[in-house]
Parts: structure tokens; C-alpha cells; sequence
């Protein structure tokens, strides 16, 4: 069984601290998306989305097929049906070239998505039959470069997007704006109709997350790592809408690449109540003490056995926070460790002692992939598996066995059909849905990936 180690503190320093690992998985992206792009890959237009009269499609046999005669429209599945796909175009984009997503429900329960496309966000309801119905979009920032890379989360009623383009910084959109949008006129948002924050070294954040207890948003891995917070936490004081300012960083373990910022409430009795972040720190699960955002502190800095880049992960629990689990988005591709036959690995980890986390076991899926990004809710794990899909796991066994070997598939939808015959499963690269949002009182998933569009699905 893989355990805990301490990091590899040479390997660290020449690897991670350095920047190189990070600079060399981001040019492979670019490269890659670049030849897809030649290729036509990425225009938008070309994707055809399902029609407002189209019933859903269930996954019968194994497959939902949106279009009989057509196999790039038909999708591998098992245990989630099809509702609604429409493409980038059809959701307000020029280039496509999908991101982060994040929802919000409205007080009187309507359900509204944004996800983020090459040019900006872009804005959805989703009706009661699963339909999205496109409201607008808020553009990117206005002098800022075009970036795949963005990425939303929630605040309250609003939406905080920050991206990779140089000058962009960090933009906050009040969802609630879209209730009185009238869905035959969609509108194009201005700069003023949102709300702007830029103290970041040189605009760019990598991610950004939100503690909406603590009424604060982080933005992590803001270049470059020679600046003040070192690419750390940089913590954005929400309390005043309209007073956007930063109290302070935490650059102990330099570069954060994602995180997920809670008042902790678990068994370690010495931080009861306190704010903790639990960041994804390309070799590291490193665990911060930001109560005093001027004074952050590290608690625990641990790596694994196979760790290649340490990319994103989830308590099981945010009211008992005993468990998470973790993905290492390079170990697939780079024939690392566990994941080296291709397989994505989810990693389990037990934080009940907050100074000496230990890797306890994990889950390997049983289609070839590379995973991506993870939310964790009712026992569940919804993962954003790049070409294998949204996939379904059952974590609820994880606190009686942290080995894994009680978690399970339970269901899966395969955006990705372009390469339904390479593997056992799909193609070992960056491609098919980056993000999802699970949270939903309807059920409905919101799936937003790179080349088509946004699908949503629901359980059968």
C-alpha cells in the first residue's frame, strides 16, 4: 500500500519549487491544443446542439444515442441519461474552448450555470425538463489575453472567475442579474455590470476558490513565483462587495495550484473552528492555518508514493473532516507510479490529525483516462475525467475502509466518442470535459468541456 513520505526535498526543489514541472505540463497543453485548433478541433460551430423540442436520451445498453446514424453522437454510459447539449456557439462563444463551471439556485429554487469558455463566461438557466436556456455572457477582461484557462466557483449570489490571461484579475458576476433576462434577448454583460479585482502580480491566477462562511475568495497560483506570495494563497476580503481588497497571503510552500478553504470542524480537537486550507501543491497535500491571513501558517506538508503533479482534491465531509481524496493529474500521462498503466487513480487520504495526514489507499477506474477535477457530495465523488467523461464514484465506504477497496463506479457519461476505440476506454491526453457542477437540488449535472459544449445529465 502507498503511505505518506515526506517530500523528496531535492526532487522537490528541481521539479515543483522551480517551476519546471508546471512549465513543462503547461506547453504540452499548449502545444497539443494548438494542433487541435489547426486542426479545426476547437470551432464551436461545428457541434450541433440537441434541438428544445428533443426529449432526453437514455442510456440503453449501455449507450445514449442522440443521433442513431451518427457515431460521434453517440455517447457511452452507464446509469445517467442525456437532457440537453448545446455547443460553445450556441452559448454566446467565438472560440469555445471550455473551462471552469459553477452554479447557482435562486432563492425561489431556479437553477442557473455559468461556464467558462477561451472568451469569457457564459450564462444558463436550467429548466425544470433539464434544458439549458441561454441568458448571456460576461466577457473577459477588456485588454486581458484570450486563456483556456479559467476557472469559476461561488460566492453567495455571485460567480468569481479568474483565468490564466496576463491582466485579467479576478472578476466577480451577480447571478441574480439573470433573473429578470429575458431568454429571446440574451445579453452581453459589460465590465461595469461586474465587479473587478486585480492585485494579483501580473493579473493571472491559475484557480480561484471560496470560503463563503468566512466571507473570503482565494486566488492560487498567481504568477510569477518570484513575486511577494510566491504563487501561494492569496486571500480577497469579501465582506464589502464593493470594497474588494487583499488582507493577506500564504507562501510558505510556494506555488498552490488548487485548494479548498474550510472552518474546520473535524476530530483535530487543536484547530476546532479554525480556517484551514487543504491545498494541491504539485508534489504535496500541504495543509495551512489562514485564521490570521497576515500570519498563515503551515501545518502539514506530505507527499506520496507516484506523486507527479499533485492537482486537486475534496473532503468527503466538510461538517466531519476525517477523509479527502485527491487526484494526481500527470501520473497517467507520464507512467507514474500507480497511475502508470493509465488508469486514473483517486487517492484517499485520513486527515483526522491535521499534522500527520496519511495516504491510506486509493481507487483505480476501470477505463483508461487521465482525471481532472473532483467534488465530493452525499457520499459521492463526481469526477471530471478528461476523455473518459463525468464519472461516478461511491466514496461513502472510505471512513470503515480508507484502502478503497469498498469504492466503486456507479455511473459514468462519456462525452468524449472521438475516441471511444483507442485504449480500454479513452485517449491518454488532455481532452473531453475539464469541469461539472453536481450540486443541484433538480439532480440535473452541468458537464462543460473543451471542444463541444455543455451537456447535462441526471441519474436514470
Amino acid at each position: 500500500m502507498a503511505k505518506e513520505i515526506a517530500p523528496d526535498a531535492q526532487r522537490s526543489a528541481e521539479l515543483y519549487q522551480s517551476g519546471l514541472m508546471h512549465q513543462k505540463i503547461m506547453m504540452h497543453k499548449e502545444s497539443f491544443w494548438a494542433d487541435r485548433a489547426a486542426e479545426g478541433l476547437f470551432a464551436p460551430e461545428q457541434y450541433e446542439s440537441m434541438e428544445a423540442a428533443d426529449t432526453v436520451v437514455r442510456c440503453v445498453n449501455g449507450v445514449a444515442k442522440l443521433k442513431a446514424n451518427d457515431p460521434l453522437y453517440q455517447f457511452k454510459c452507464s446509469g445517467l441519461d442525456l437532457y440537453d447539449f448545446r455547443s460553445h456557439a450556441d452559448l454566446g462563444s467565438r472560440t469555445g474552448q471550455g473551462a471552469g463551471s459553477w452554479g447557482w439556485t435562486s432563492p425561489d429554487g431556479r437553477e442557473f450555470i455559468a461556464i467558462s469558455q477561451a472568451d469569457g463566461a457564459s450564462f444558463s438557466e436550467i429548466s425544470k425538463e433539464g434544458k439549458l436556456i441561454y441568458l448571456g455572457r460576461l466577457p473577459q477582461t477588456p485588454g486581458a489575453a484570450t486563456s483556456i484557462w479559467r476557472e469559476i466557483k461561488g460566492y453567495k449570489s455571485y460567480v468569481v472567475i479568474g483565468s490564466e490571461a496576463a491582466n485579467h484579475g479576478v472578476q466577480f458576476f451577480d447571478m441574480s442579474k439573470l433573473l429578470t433576462v429575458n431568454s429571446s434577448r440574451p445579453v452581453t454583460f459589460s465590465q461595469s455590470d461586474a465587479l473587478f479585482w486585480n492585485g494579483l502580480p501580473s493579473g493571472r491566477s491559475h484557480n480561484v476558490v471560496t470560503n463563503e462562511e468566512r466571507d473570503y475568495a482565494v486566488a492560487v497560483g498567481a504568477q510569477p513565483r518570484t513575486s511577494t506570495c510566491k504563487s501561494g494563497l492569496i486571500f480577497i476580503d469579501l465582506k464589502d462587495m464593493k470594497n474588494l481588497n487583499s488582507p493577506g497571503c500564504a507562501s510558505q510552500d510556494g506555488y498552490v495550484h488548487d485548494a479548498q478553504c474550510l472552518v474546520y470542524r473535524g476530530p483535530d480537537k487543536r484547530y476546532d473552528g479554525q480556517d484551514i486550507c487543504y491545498g494541491y501543491n504539485e508534489d504535496t497535500l500541504t495543509i495551512y492555518l489562514v485564521t490570521d491571513k497576515k500570519n498563515t501558517k503551515v501545518i502539514s506538508r506530505t507527499s506520496y508514493t507516484g506523486a507527479s503533479y499533485t492537482h486537486q482534491g475534496w473532503v468527503l465531509d466538510p461538517q466531519n473532516q476525517q477523509y479527502l481524496v485527491l487526484d494526481d493529474e500527470y501520473d497517467e500521462y507520464d507512467g507514474t507510479g500507480q497511475g502508470a498503466a493509465g488508469y486514473p487513480i483517486t487517492y484517499i487520504w485520513d486527515i483526522r490529525d491535521l499534522e500527520k495526514p496519511k495516504q491510506t489507499g486509493s481507487y483505480r477506474s476501470p477505463r483508461t483516462g487521465i482525471d481532472h477535477n473532483q467534488f465530493v457530495h452525499n457520499g459521492l465523488s463526481y469526477q471530471s475525467n478528461y476523455g473518459q467523461g463525468l464519472v461516478i464514484i461511491d466514496v461513502s465506504s472510505i471512513p470503515s475502509d480508507p484502502t478503497g477497496k469498498g469504492v466503486k463506479q456507479v455511473a459514468y457519461f462519456d462525452i468524449y466518442p472521438e475516441d471511444d476505440n483507442v485504449g480500454n476506454g479513452g485517449e491518454i491526453d488532455f481532452v473531453g470535459t475539464w469541469s461539472h457542477y453536481p450540486y443541484f437540488k433538480s439532480g440535473y449535472i452541468v458537464i462543460n468541456t473543451i471542444e463541444r459544449g455543455a451537456y447535462v445529465v441526471k441519474r436514470s
